[in-house]
């Protein structure tokens, strides 16, 4: 499953990517890492995401959250000892009821951006970056995109997940399990305020262009003018 991704953009060109004129200043940039990986138990490893705004009119607004919903799974050695797990994707949206309260609340909902997602390479080894082999998917009539996210409170603070689908035939043969579900710009306001039928809709396989490559992307920013 996808557990590495990259967003290297400033902060206002993400929110003009969703349609919305950023109150930030141009230099602006969030986060600072840009790579973003689950970090488990360990000190939390925050990854931006888009969600509707609380206050007044309800504008768009991006916040910092931890990657990856908690959860407690049975030991495999001890089924009755119950061990911390952070799940990054969801998955079975439409039966699983660890996604269901979050799936049905408008609010709940969120758009995650990113320039480069990655999935493990089949023939495993080391990448350029000296990590676990990656194969890299990005979208290139969209230098910014945005998976389908969910997020809710948890005891260590506000986190997020996205969802995944069945794969496309771009990442099946590298990836022949899942692919996160990734957002049209037109389908960007159905996610984030339709009731749950309609943003189940969207849960499908991306059938836009995409490209591939084995180097680790670079980091150059992207401006305020994506």
């Amino acid at each position: 499953m996808c557990n590495r991704y990259r967003i290297s953009a400033k902060q206002a060109a993400v929110m003009r990517a969703c349609g919305f004129e950023p109150p930030y200043a141009p230099d602006e940039i969030f986060p600072p890492a840009r790579e973003i990986f689950p970090t488990g138990k360990k000190t939390a490893r925050h990854g931006p995401i888009v969600r509707r705004s609380t206050a007044g009119n309800r504008p768009l607004e991006m916040a910092l959250l931890e990657w990856g919903f908690p959860t407690k799974v049975p030991s495999k050695r001890n089924p009755e000892t119950k061990l911390d797990k952070y799940v990054t994707n969801a998955r079975n949206l439409r039966s699983s009821p660890m996604w269901k309260p979050s799936l049905a609340s408008a609010e709940r909902r969120c758009i995650v951006p990113f320039t480069w997602f990655a999935e493990p390479h089949p023939e495993g080894g080391l990448g350029d970056d000296n990590k676990p082999r990656q194969m890299w998917f990005a979208l290139p009539d969209q230098p910014i995109g945005f998976f389908a996210g969910l997020w809710r409170p948890t005891d260590r603070g506000e986190a997020y997940a996205f969802a995944t689908t069945d794969p496309n035939e771009f990442v099946k043969p590298w990836h022949p399990k899942a692919m996160p579900v990734i957002l049209r710009p037109c389908d960007l306001l159905q996610w984030l305020d339709g009731n749950a039928a309609e943003a189940l809709e969207l849960v499908t396989p991306y059938d836009g262009a995409m490209i591939r490559q084995v180097e680790t992307p670079a980091d150059d920013l992207i401006e305020i003018d994506a």
